[in-house]
């Protein structure tokens, strides 16, 4: 397998497979392919594996994308940001934001991740179930915006706004933190906990969170005359919308 990841602020990986190679995706993130690639859509591991995924900000389907000659295909996510291809070891894991997987080898497997702490799941803002990718081979992860890169010392602690948390080396420990401070509580715009990131280990930040983005165009669609014509009524009915659509668009594998 050879792969080239092209752009700036809108990504693709394009990846070049020799005869028998295969690489998987979840459905609806292949750009384009040649006549070479054959494809094959699937539980991946039977239904209960694929309602793992679903749960985990994933599709209940992935595909495959085998090579019978020399074949090329190429993946592009769905927001601006940067691909973060990772080689792991036998057994080497990484722990990912929902929706964060792209592709990899058929070598690396998928998985659901149950944070530790329920409460931080619940308190941050992400949820606690994420995603893990365990080798041996390469994962392809989209992360949101620009990506910092962070190596914590044992015991050294970190406070984050729970979207900017991308992927992390599993030895961090995730938990919340209360913002100290009346005003900073009522008038700061920060939510009222913070994710608590512990060392070891190494993180990925992403400068642009999705919800970010998403609330940031709901400031500017329209109101609807006759329903209290505000935008934050409109945005609310949105997210509600967006967020049955997301369900089932991750049970189903459809857009």
């Amino acid at each position: 397998m050879r792969y080239e990841i092209h752009g700036t602020t809108m990504q693709t990986v394009a990846i070049d497979l020799s005869r028998g190679e295969t690489i998987y995706s979840q459905t609806a993130s292949m750009a384009w392919m040649n006549e070479a690639i054959r494809m094959d859509t699937h539980t991946g591991g039977g239904l209960f594996a694929g309602i793992k995924r679903a749960f985990s900000g994933g599709g209940l389907f992935i595909t495959e994308f085998t090579a019978e000659g020399e074949g090329h295909v190429a993946f592009a996510p769905r927001f601006p940001g940067q691909i973060m291809p990772v080689t792991l070891a036998p057994g080497q894991t990484l722990v990912c934001r929902k929706e964060t997987f792209l592709c990899a080898e058929k070598s690396v497997t998928l998985d659901i991740f149950f944070q530790q702490r329920l409460g931080a799941g619940f308190f941050a803002g992400e949820g606690f179930i994420m995603q893990k990718v365990t080798g041996p081979g390469t994962v392809f992860l989209d992360l949101s915006g620009e990506v910092v890169e962070k190596v914590l010392a044992p015991g050294e602690k970190l406070l984050v706004h729970a979207g900017h948390v991308g992927m992390q080396e599993p030895s961090v420990q995730i938990d919340i933190q209360m913002l100290r401070g009346f005003r900073n509580i009522l008038f700061g715009g920060e939510g009222l906990f913070l994710a608590t990131l512990t060392g070891p280990g190494k993180i990925w930040l992403q400068s642009m969170p999705i919800l970010n983005l998403a609330e940031e165009i709901g400031r500017y669609l329209p109101g609807r005359e006759g329903s209290g014509g505000s935008v934050s009524g409109t945005l609310g009915t949105g997210v509600a919308a967006a967020a049955v659509g997301g369900i089932l668009g991750s049970m189903f594998g459809s857009e």
